[in-house]
């Protein structure tokens, strides 16, 4: 990942922390601003990497692509081998999809983010952001991408 791209997915990090401060208005603000970077960084690159490795592995592949949309904001674009753009997905979407329902967020979500941000040791706060990342609406966030191109 260049350090362009990496630099979009801080910055949409800061946004993920901005909405998280929300919900968890008495947390800190560098605490609330690693939050955000973390998950945003990972699920977009495990996003990314689930939909190669799933199209590929099925005889269909796709690349991703990080790039920025007309306004600047991070968006993935998914490419086919030939080239054709197949989709645009904005970053924040991604994660409003990920993490948010409703406007709220989402239930399996709320218990480890509320961990991860009053965790006391950065190994408690690592284990309370992967418990975040591995709840079922973050897992599942790629399945309707993967069936529209799959088909």
């Amino acid at each position: 990942m260049t350090t362009d791209e990496q630099m979009l997915l801080l910055q949409e990090g800061d946004r993920l922390a901005a909405e998280l401060a929300r919900w968890f208005a008495a947390a800190p603000a560098d605490r609330l601003q690693f939050v955000g970077r973390t998950l945003t960084t990972n699920l977009v690159h495990v996003f990314m990497a689930t939909i190669e490795d799933v199209t590929r592995r099925a005889g269909k592949p796709h690349r991703t692509l990080l790039l920025q949309d007309e306004v600047g904001w991070p968006e993935i674009v998914i490419v086919t081998a030939d080239g054709e753009i197949r989709e645009r997905l904005a970053v924040m979407t991604l994660l409003q999809q990920a993490f948010f329902s409703g406007g709220r967020l989402r239930t399996a979500i709320t218990a480890p983010l509320q961990a991860a941000v009053q965790a006391t040791s950065e190994h408690l706060t690592t284990r309370a952001l992967v418990s975040c990342l591995k709840a079922k609406p973050v897992l599942d966030v790629s399945r309707p991408y993967l069936t529209r191109f799959l088909r």
